[in-house]
């Protein structure tokens, strides 16, 4: 049975529901479809056996039905079996859905035992406060918040994704990917997909893969660029944003700014940090693995403190000049005059 905590954790749900140990209620929520979407799966494919399921296993849409009907399924008994699952999908969809599923909190209190009810809401989140929400938590039911993830987070699910799939991936690939598909996790993984059907069994994901399969280069792009930074190679750097510059599409100018951003914000702690062996700036930067080490082991040697303070604060101006405040200049011309701020920046 699920956790009284504010929210319940996806792996532990799924473990749960794989051996079979269901809360009577599930209040799934949040604008990460992908996790919400994976938990009504796994309670479709467990909770009712197959040749039970025209009987014992109703699905609801939110346009469609309203909680009245919903809490006079989930009140009957299953037919000749142990359980019935009844699902509310697309809540959210259902007219003023966050004031009328509060009308669930009766049901709630005194939930069928026989009676798995799963209220699926997209997009957004009940408050926390909500009666609805307190009333799951109070007895014992499951409520499961999926957020959507910031980019910087998507490299953690992404190598757990192909690990499940059986797929190797390296460090590179899992950066190209995550920067350039980014968010949500259903079309980030949607790609990954492409490339496993690409790589064949016992395959890998390559850079070179992703650049053939889904047009990334492995050599123009932003963390090749952090590269060409870190070790002053101006005319490496400038031949990257030219490429970005005929390449708009996949090289928008905000996503390569938000990558220099964060490198040299980060740049700065490790300058400063008292341990620069590898393990401090790994803990202080607070890196994954190593891969990306070796670009701020050469930034500091490179840049001093108060020369990355000022490419920080060159960074954020050329941000707010490429939205048109105080510049014409299309974003990449903007951007080259950005890297040759940085590497005259003393």
């Amino acid at each position: 049975m699920a956790k009284k905590a504010a929210t319940a954790d996806f792996r532990d749900i799924i473990n749960n529901i794989n051996r079979g140990n269901y809360a009577k209620v599930y209040l799934l929520m949040g604008d990460e479809d992908y996790y919400i979407d994976r938990v009504v799966e796994a309670l479709e494919g467990c909770v009712v056996p197959e040749d039970e399921k025209d009987f014992n296993s109703t699905v609801y849409y939110g346009a469609d039905v309203d909680v009245k009907q919903v809490i006079s399924r989930a009140q009957q008994f299953p037919l000749m079996s142990e359980r019935q699952l009844v699902m509310l999908k697309e809540a959210q969809a259902m007219e003023r859905a966050k004031t009328n599923l509060e009308l669930l909190v009766p049901y709630v209190k005194h939930a069928n035992s026989t009676t798995v009810l799963v209220i699926a809401f997209k997009g957004d989140s009940l408050a926390l406060t909500s009666q609805l929400v307190k009333a799951v938590q109070s007895e014992g039911g499951v409520v499961f918040k999926s957020d959507r993830l910031k980019d910087y987070q998507l490299n953690g699910p992404l190598a757990d994704y192909c690990q499940e799939k059986n797929i190797r991936i390296d460090n590179k690939s899992l950066d190209l990917l995550c920067e350039y598909i980014g968010s949500p996790l259903s079309k980030l993984f949607g790609e990954v997909d492409k490339l496993i059907v690409a790589a064949g069994s016992n395959g890998s994901i390559t850079p070179e893969l992703i650049e053939s399969v889904i047009g990334i280069s492995k050599e123009y792009n932003s963390f090749e660029l952090v590269k060409k930074l870190s070790i002053r190679d101006y005319a490496g750097a400038m031949r990257i944003v030219e490429y970005f510059a005929r390449n708009p599409k996949q090289n928008p100018g905000v996503m390569v700014v938000a990558t220099l951003f964060n490198y040299f914000s980060k740049l700065f702690i490790a300058s400063i940090a008292k341990d620069k062996s590898d393990v401090g700036l790994m803990n202080e930067l607070e890196l994954r693995n190593s891969y990306s080490l070796t670009d701020y082991k050469n930034g500091i040697r490179n840049y001093k403190a108060g020369a990355i303070d000022g490419i920080i604060h060159a960074i954020r101006a050329q941000d707010v000049m490429s939205k048109g405040v105080g510049s014409t200049q299309n974003e990449y011309d903007l951007l080259k005059e950005l890297i040759f701020k940085i590497f005259t920046l003393r």
